[in-house]
């Protein structure tokens, strides 16, 4: 596959992290604007209620501060996921944010789990994997992109900090490096240069043909003027030029 073809612009790039994005911040909204508070629709692990919180605890953060926290990761990697990974983006999306929420529920201490930490752990880390796993340099350099600008976040699938949820970042984690593993995406192939070729023939190659065989540079000599006639005498070229006499 041509990489232009496969790293391709299309209107999913834009409206998947609008939508992402505008619905964490309108469920917060209605939260506010109603005095609701909806953290009982996150994950409570190892109860039958608590597994409505797989497909509704990343719209529900419990401030202000965790919501813009979530919001610019969010959207950087969404969109990341949705040029780069494009044909299987929406299975990353869907199926990833069901299994981290998932293991979220089965090794989660007995609390509300909300957020949508855990889908940005999964992108992060499927992104990562899946560059390194493919050997594409477009795809390593947005695998070190990755690193450098969320790298940071890795401690936090640790339990360092009161009142985060490690184990949605764990769950996360986890779960991106098992589809960057096992989920086969049709990346293309870097484009190799026609010495990379395995039927590549030096002899054939029309710019090695100006090389000797010591590398020296051969000047290619001059193509003669068919209109121009030259005599060479004892090391002085005179040139001639005829002109038919006009007619009186």
């Amino acid at each position: 596959m041509v990489n232009n073809n496969y790293f391709k612009f299309s209107y999913s790039v834009l409206l998947v992290p609008i939508i992402a994005v505008l619905s964490i911040w309108t469920v917060y909204w209605v939260e506010l604007q109603f005095k609701v508070n909806f953290n009982n629709y996150g994950v409570y692990p190892r109860t039958l209620s608590g597994l409505k919180g797989i497909l509704f605890s990343p719209f529900i953060h419990g401030s202000l501060k965790h919501l813009y926290s979530n919001t610019l990761p969010l959207a950087v990697l969404s969109t990341a996921l949705f040029y780069f990974y494009k044909p299987v983006a929406f299975k990353v999306l869907f199926y990833g944010t069901l299994l981290s929420g998932l293991i979220t529920w089965l090794i989660g201490r007995p609390s509300y789990h909300i957020g949508v930490s855990g889908v940005i752990y999964l992108l992060a880390s499927f992104i990562f994997f899946k560059g390194v796993f493919a050997k594409h340099y477009r795809l390593i350099a947005l695998s070190l992109f990755v690193v450098f600008v969320y790298g940071s976040m890795l401690w936090y699938i640790l339990p360092i900090k009161d009142g985060i949820s490690w184990e949605g970042h764990l769950g996360g984690f986890l779960t991106g490096l098992f589809f960057a593993y096992f989920l086969k995406a049709d990346i293309p192939k870097p484009k190799k240069f026609a010495w990379e070729e395995d039927n590549y023939n030096e002899e054939a190659d029309e710019f090695l043909s100006h090389f000797d065989e010591n590398g020296n540079f051969i000047e290619s000599k001059p193509e003669e003027d068919p209109d121009l006639d030259t005599n060479t005498t004892i090391g002085v070229t005179y040139t001639y030029h005829y002109k038919k006499a006009e007619e009186e």
